[in-house]
């Protein structure tokens, strides 16, 4: 009996260790290393908006450009979120800031506690990007918040994802890597306008910020 006992015990704590070795990489960052991957990802956006074939920016405004505005380096909007999947969700037309209406198919939900309170936001993948290798694996978070207009832009930012980035069910969600979509530097653009569902009702002081 004994012998059992100890065997149980034993396949007990390896079935915990190989939980947690598949979920160590989706742990929160320390601090430190947090804010050095932020500056990184606002390095590499600021250097996208000089690219003058990348940029968005109108041809009169790039001159002048200096640098995104960003909030400051939000570590508590850095959350591990749980991915709920969905595989039977159809495909459906997503509103842009135009009448173009590219297709996109609910992914799964992003279940999260941001500001005191659980949160949730739904991940949708682009059946036009489906169509090319290099973004097959895209997956696209599209939300509000109520910065919006105040401090952020008032349409809306994004928050782009991987599916290599969903670990054992989970990923860590970083709002601080949250951009504005192309249609708040120029018109001309079209943009998917985030659904009803992901509008969260607190303030997200993180990531890109925008006068209007």
């Amino acid at each position: 009996m004994r012998a059992f006992f100890l065997c149980l015990v034993s396949f007990l704590w390896l079935t915990v260790a190989a939980a947690l070795a598949q979920t160590a990489d989706v742990l929160p960052l320390t601090p430190a290393e947090h804010a050095r991957q932020v500056a990184a990802f606002q390095q590499e956006l600021n250097a996208e908006f000089r690219d003058s074939t990348r940029t968005p920016l109108p041809r009169a405004a790039r001159k002048a450009f200096t640098g995104l505005s960003f909030y400051r380096v939000n570590y508590a909007a850095c959350v591990r979120a749980r991915f709920v999947p969905d595989s039977l969700a159809a495909p459906f037309p997503m509103q842009t800031s135009t009448t173009r209406r590219p297709l996109y198919r609910k992914y799964g939900v992003l279940e999260f506690m941001l500001g005191g309170k659980p949160r949730q936001l739904t991940v949708y993948q682009s059946l036009d990007l489906q169509q090319n290798p290099e973004y097959r694996d895209y997956l696209f978070v599209p939300f509000t918040d109520r910065t919006n207009g105040r401090g952020s832009y008032g349409g809306g930012r994004y928050l782009d994802l991987r599916r290599g980035q969903l670990r054992s069910g989970q990923v860590l969600l970083d709002f601080n890597r949250a951009y504005n979509p192309y249609c708040a530097y120029q018109t001309g653009y079209s943009c998917p306008v985030p659904p009803p569902e992901n509008r969260l009702g607190t303030e997200v002081e993180a990531g890109v910020m925008s006068e209007h």
